[in-house]
């Protein structure tokens, strides 16, 4: 696992697309679409965020964010093929051992609410689930019911 540098456009490229290809199935099944549509290099090179990969190139990416009390798991995807090979349990492990070097308590991350199959990876039950626990739902700008799930998880002590 590795972190990405702001300056390696061409690795931030191989990011892009790969969250791309992998968050093209949701395409037609959650509204409102996707931000990853108007994801840039740019964005993914600004922190705050930093994005972590796993290969070269790039097979599984999260951009780990600090706020408040909690690192933010964004954008975390997953080659569609390797799915289930235990790449998304590798990058939060390597978010708890970030939270815990900045000093931060939570790991926190959203799904959408139709992907109810990332919810269960996500969700503290199960034998092949991530620990993290539903601890609320909000909804996009003009829409009156939820549209994403928050999960949180306790960094490892």
């Amino acid at each position: 696992m590795r972190q990405v540098s702001s300056g390696d456009r061409d690795d931030l490229a191989l990011v892009l697309d790969l969250v791309r290809d992998a968050f093209a199935y949701m395409d037609d099944r959650i509204d409102p679409p996707s931000s990853v549509h108007r994801l840039t290099i740019d964005e993914l090179a600004s922190p705050p965020g930093e994005v972590w990969v796993i290969g070269s190139p790039p097979v599984a990416c999260m951009v780990a964010t600090p706020r408040t009390d909690v690192l933010y798991l964004g954008k975390m995807a997953v080659r569609s093929v390797l799915r289930g090979e235990g790449y998304s349990r590798r990058l939060v492990e390597q978010a708890d051992r970030r939270a815990r070097e900045i000093g931060l308590t939570w790991l926190e991350l959203e799904a959408r609410i139709e992907l109810v199959e990332n919810h269960r990876t996500f969700e503290a039950l199960g034998f092949e689930a991530l620990g993290f626990e539903e601890v609320g739902r909000t909804a996009h700008p003009g829409f009156s019911s939820p549209t994403s799930v928050t999960f949180r998880r306790r960094v490892a002590s």
